[in-house]
């Protein structure tokens, strides 16, 4: 080999050493990370029914509380349901009391005036019938007359024990079977009336949490259709740390064990604590994609945060061992 030869193959050596201390060497000694990013999952809230958004109480970006108002749409045709819905269970439960009762005290009088002109008719029967006995025992009269004033008599008193029946069945409310039958109807009317209630309340509904206003779709005056999402909130509680583990260090992760996790531009010490973990592998996903992680099996996990933090935020994530 020639001397020229041999400076040549001295300077490409060289050149190989320096370019793996710059590149090998130093991503050796990092230490490992795991790719990741932040991801939200809003909710989007709408009307039952189509109206006029009457009041927008939030815009884009406010952060609300548990229970805040967010908007009103147009609570006409709810409120009348509701209405409606009241007055069917005030007409159903007036009903099922009314079939517990007896008659009124009118028609209870009635009925005593029956008693007792069927009692008076008795008297007079009895009284007959002790004179053609008389008569009939001197032998004034026939048989035949003692026999009809004794079947009048029976009659007269079969007519009171009749009057006196009428009486006590006025004074019994209706059937058990009608009472019942009343009773479900009373039911159906409170179901009703519980739907109604419900429908008025989702034409104005309250932050189920705390969280951010995402978005807001429809403004104060404007038309919004049925089950059309007027705005969308993200909670805080829905914001989550998503992340990929390689195959062969799943065993080390489990539901409620805790990660530490950084992000450009965020405090040190960041914590999050595993709620989920895929069951099935998947390929590095493009989001993520880098020419160290590029076809690599890996394992979904999601982790609550302890920290609000933006969508989309790139995370680096340090493994568990």
């Amino acid at each position: 080999m020639t001397r020229q030869r041999l400076l040549v193959v001295v300077l490409l050596l060289a050149a190989v050493t320096a370019i793996a201390a710059l590149f090998v060497v130093p991503r050796l000694g990092r230490p490992t990370v795991l790719s990741g990013y932040i991801e939200g999952e809003p909710l989007y809230l709408a009307a039952p029914v189509a109206g006029t958004v009457k009041a927008m109480y939030v815009v884009r970006g406010q952060d609300v509380a548990p229970g805040a108002r967010l908007f009103v749409v147009d609570p006409q045709q709810p409120l009348a349901a509701r209405n409606q819905a009241q007055a069917q269970v005030a007409g159903a439960q007036a009903q099922a009391v009314d079939a517990r009762k007896g008659g009124r005290p009118l028609e209870l009088a009635v009925l005593d005036a029956n008693i007792a002109a069927a009692e008076a008719k008795s008297r007079d029967a009895e009284a007959a019938l002790r004179r053609v006995s008389t008569l009939e025992a001197r032998g004034f009269d026939s048989k035949a007359a003692l026999d009809d004033a004794n079947a009048n008599a029976q009659a007269a008193e079969a007519a009171v024990k009749a009057a006196k029946k009428q009486r006590d069945v006025a004074t019994l409310g209706a059937r058990a079977d009608q009472i019942r039958a009343a009773d479900a109807r009373v039911s159906e009317a409170l179901a009703g009336l519980t739907g109604a209630a419900a429908r008025l309340s989702d034409v104005a509904p309250a932050a189920p949490s705390a969280a951010r206003v995402e978005d807001v779709f429809f403004q104060q005056g404007e038309w919004a259709p049925a089950n059309q999402p007027i705005l969308s909130l993200l909670p805080d509680a829905r914001i989550k740390v998503r992340f990929f583990v390689p195959e062969a260090a799943l065993s080390a992760y489990r539901v409620g064990a805790v990660v530490r996790f950084s992000c450009d531009g965020c405090a040190r010490g960041l914590t999050a604590k595993i709620a989920y973990i895929s069951p099935r592998p998947e390929f590095t996903p493009p989001v993520i994609y880098s020419r160290e992680a590029r076809d690599r099996l890996v394992y979904l996990i999601e982790a609550q945060p302890s920290v609000r933090l933006n969508p989309g935020q790139p995370v680096d994530v340090e493994p568990l061992r």
